[in-house]
C-alpha cells in the first residue's frame, strides 16, 4: 500500500488538500484524464493526517486490542481464517517486539482470541473463537477471564446450546459489573450464517442466555450494500462475497446502564439498559419493548467508550473511525485509505479523565482467499495505527 506523507507547513490549507488529491489521484486514477489544479474536489477525500502506524506485522493480523490498568497493551492475534506463528494473546512493546500473554504455557489453551475488554476492576475478558483455520471438529468457544496483576488466567466459560450454535460466531464482548451478583458478560454472535444473536454470561453462575435471536436489530439487513477496495457488494447470505453478518461491534455506557450494539452488515445503532439484558426473567418481547433505535451510523465493527461517554466507532466505509457524541452526533476524527478495515479501538494514553489518542487494530479481511475463489488478496504488512484527537 502507498504510504500518505504529511504535507509540509508551509502549504496552505487549500495547497495541501489540492497537492493531497493530486496525488491520490495519480495513485488511483492512473491512466485516466488527469484533475485540473483548479477543479473542485471533496474536501474529505483527502487523508485526514492524524494517523501514524506504529508496528508493522509481517505474517500475524491483529485484532483484538486492549489497554491494562498498568499501561501494557494486549493485541489478539485469531487464527481462525488463517494461522500463523508467534502469539495469539501477546503484550505489545512497541514495534514489531510481542511478548505472549499471560505467558508463553497458557497459549496452548487459546486457540483464536479475538475481541476483548477490560472491565471497571481492571480484569481482561477475551474471546476465544475455539476454532483455527482448517479445524473440522466442532468449534468450542469460550471466555478467559484474565487477572493482569497475576499474569494468571483465573477462568474459563464456556458455552453450550442454546446459548450458542453450531454456525455461532462469537465476537466481541463487553462487562457489565453491576448488575448480576457478580456482574454480566454481554457478547454478539454474529453468526457464521443468519442466526445472530446477543449472548448474556451470569458471571458467578456462568449460565449464559441466547437474547434477540434472528431479530432485525441484530441481524443484517436486506439487501445491504458496502464498498471494499473500491468494489460494491451485495449481502448475500448464500454466498458471501465479503465479510458480513449480524451483531458484531458493541459498547457499554461509562455507568454500565446501557448496551450499545450494531449489526455488521448494516448501518444502524441500538441500544438497550443493561438492567433489562441482564434480567433472567426478561423476554425477548420485553428487551424488544425497551430497544432503541440510535439512528445510522455507518458500518460498524469495534466500539470503544470514551471518557465522556462518546462511542469512537470503526468504521469499514469511511476507512476510519466515527464518533458518536452523547447528543448523538456524528464526526468523523479520522480516515485514511490505509485504514482498508478497521478493527478494534483502544486508549492510546494513560489518562482515564481524557482521550487524546487512539490505537487502531486494521485488518483485511474482505482480502481473504475465502472471498476470492482460493486467492490471497491480502498485502502484507498489517499495520497497527495511532490517531490524534487533537483538536478533532
Amino acid at each position: 500500500m502507498p504510504v500518505h506523507r504529511p504535507p509540509t507547513r508551509a502549504l496552505t490549507k487549500h495547497a495541501r488538500l489540492t497537492a493531497s488529491l493530486l496525488a491520490l489521484s495519480g495513485l488511483l486514477l492512473a491512466g485516466t484524464t488527469p484533475i485540473h489544479a483548479s477543479d473542485s474536489v471533496d474536501h474529505g477525500a483527502a487523508p485526514s493526517g492524524n494517523i501514524t502506524v506504529v508496528a508493522r506485522f509481517s505474517s500475524a493480523q491483529p485484532s483484538g486490542i486492549a489497554r491494562l490498568p498498568d499501561g501494557r497493551i494486549v493485541l489478539s492475534f485469531p487464527t481462525s481464517a488463517q494461522t500463523h506463528p508467534g502469539p495469539v494473546l501477546a503484550i505489545w512493546h512497541g514495534g514489531t517486539t510481542l511478548t505472549p500473554f499471560p505467558d508463553a504455557p497458557s497459549q496452548k489453551l487459546m486457540k483464536s482470541p479475538l475481541g476483548m475488554t477490560v472491565d471497571a476492576a481492571g480484569h481482561l475478558w477475551v474471546i476465544d473463537e475455539g476454532a483455527t483455520a482448517g479445524q473440522t471438529e466442532p468449534q468450542t468457544p469460550a471466555i478467559l477471564l484474565i487477572d493482569p496483576a497475576s499474569n494468571r488466567i483465573l477462568r474459563r466459560f464456556t458455552f453450550a446450546a442454546p446459548a450458542v450454535r453450531p454456525d455461532s460466531h462469537l465476537n466481541d464482548i463487553r462487562v457489565d459489573l453491576t448488575h448480576g451478583r457478580a456482574g454480566t458478560a454481554f457478547i454478539s454472535d454474529t453468526s457464521q450464517t443468519t442466526h445472530p444473536a446477543l449472548i448474556a454470561l451470569d458471571i458467578a453462575s456462568g449460565e449464559a442466555r441466547r437474547l434477540l435471536a434472528d431479530d432485525p436489530t441484530v441481524s443484517a439487513a436486506p439487501g445491504h450494500v458496502t464498498e471494499f477496495d473500491g468494489k460494491l457488494f451485495r449481502y448475500n447470505p448464500d454466498h458471501a462475497a465479503m465479510p458480513q453478518g449480524g451483531v458484531n461491534g458493541i459498547g457499554l455506557s461509562r455507568d454500565s446502564s446501557r448496551l450499545y450494539w450494531s449489526p455488521f452488515s448494516s448501518r444502524r445503532l441500538y441500544s438497550a439498559p443493561t438492567t433489562t439484558l441482564a434480567d433472567p426473567a426478561a423476554t425477548d418481547a420485553t428487551i424488544r419493548k425497551a430497544i432503541h433505535d440510535e439512528g445510522e451510523v455507518g458500518v460498524v465493527d469495534g466500539i470503544f467508550t470514551g471518557p465522556d461517554d462518546s462511542l469512537y466507532m470503526a468504521d469499514e466505509e469511511r476507512h476510519g473511525i466515527t464518533r458518536r457524541a452523547p447528543d448523538g452526533t456524528l464526526t468523523l476524527v479520522a480516515h485514511d485509505p490505509r485504514l482498508i478495515a478497521p478493527d478494534s479501538i483502544a486508549p492510546a494514553s494513560p489518562a482515564t479523565d481524557r482521550l487524546d489518542s487512539l490505537f487502531l487494530t486494521v485488518g483485511q479481511w474482505s482480502r481473504l482467499p475465502a472471498f476470492h475463489d482460493g486467492k490471497d488478496m491480502q498485502e502484507r504488512p498489517y499495520i497497527l495505527v495511532r490517531i490524534s484527537l487533537t483538536g478533532k
